[in-house]
């Protein structure tokens, strides 16, 4: 049986296993104290949250998503991590995550769910499926050079 439920203090271990089991496939390096912050955050921020997808009882997906202002429209939610343990995909667990995603969005004011992937992630698969691909949209980045003096206005 499947579950899906907000993160709370007893479930560090397993989350953190799961985010770093995260940051290992997308070869993303991060300090411990990067996920104390971010485990502090999911558990004290009213508006970064953080589920968890268990399966028979066993933590095996793990979602962080965040609120934020619209500008033309009401509020949006963006899913900014979403994983599922490689030994329990293709059980329908990362669908069931974003569906449980958008319908807490939704009864809190925030419809607009969107999210971002690489364009070669094995995950596309099921993206195309439950979410609307913007061909020709390109997303930017900004990101200053460490070595550039900082703007004066």
């Amino acid at each position: 049986m499947m579950e899906i439920n907000f993160l709370t203090e007893s479930d560090r271990a397993c989350w953190e296993s799961l985010a770093r089991g995260k940051d290992t496939y997308f070869e993303v390096e991060r300090s411990d104290d990067d996920y104390e912050r971010t485990w502090r955050r999911l558990l004290d921020d009213e508006q970064i949250r953080g589920v968890a997808a268990r399966l028979d009882g066993k933590m095996v997906g793990i979602a962080h998503y965040l609120f934020h202002a619209g500008i033309w429209s009401a509020g949006r939610c963006y899913l900014a991590d979403l994983f599922v343990d490689v030994e329990v995909r293709r059980r329908g667990i990362a669908t069931a995550v974003i569906e449980w995603v958008a319908r807490d969005a939704k009864e809190h004011g925030f419809p607009g769910l969107y999210w971002n992937t690489l364009d070669d992630a094995p995950a596309r698969a099921l993206y195309d499926k439950v979410g609307k691909f913007n061909k020709g949209l390109i997303l930017y980045t900004y990101r200053r050079d460490a070595n550039q003096p900082p703007t004066r206005r």
